[in-house]
C-alpha cells in the first residue's frame, strides 16, 4: 500500500444548528416568475459567509419554500437582514399572493457533513 492510502483527511465541517423555513404562494400565473426569482437569489446565498446550506423549492402548484442553516444566531440574523430578504420582501407585493412565511428553528440532530462524532486520521 502508498502511504498516501493511508491518510484519511477530513475536512472541517461547521455544525448546523439553527434554520430558518420560509414559505411563500405564487399569485395565479406567477408561478414561474417566483421559481426563476428564487432561482437568482442562489448567488446571493452563496456569498453569505454565515449561511451553512441554501434551499429554494417548488412544493407544489403556487407553493414554494426556502430552507436555510446557520452556525449561530449571528448568521441567521445576517441572513434575516441581507440581500435575499430584502429582495423577497420589495418582491412580495408584485409576486406573492400573501405575505411570506418566516420561521426561525432550532435543528435537535442532523446527518449529513459535520454531524459524524469521531474524526480521524
Amino acid at each position: 500500500m502508498r502511504s498516501w492510502e493511508h491518510r484519511i483527511e477530513w475536512e472541517e465541517f461547521i455544525m448546523a444548528k439553527f434554520a430558518i423555513w420560509a414559505e411563500v404562494e405564487a399569485k395565479p400565473g406567477k408561478e414561474k416568475e417566483v421559481a426563476e426569482f428564487l432561482k437568482s437569489a442562489q448567488a446571493l446565498a452563496e456569498r453569505e459567509q454565515g449561511t451553512l446550506t441554501w434551499y429554494a423549492l417548488q412544493l407544489g402548484g403556487p407553493r414554494f419554500g426556502i430552507f436555510d442553516t446557520f452556525a449561530d444566531e449571528k448568521g441567521r440574523d445576517a441572513h434575516l437582514n441581507g440581500e435575499i430578504a430584502k429582495a423577497l420582501f420589495a418582491k412580495a407585493q408584485e409576486l406573492f399572493a400573501k405575505e411570506p412565511q418566516v420561521h426561525k428553528l432550532e435543528i435537535l440532530a442532523a446527518k449529513g457533513p459535520g454531524s459524524a462524532k469521531a474524526k480521524s486520521a
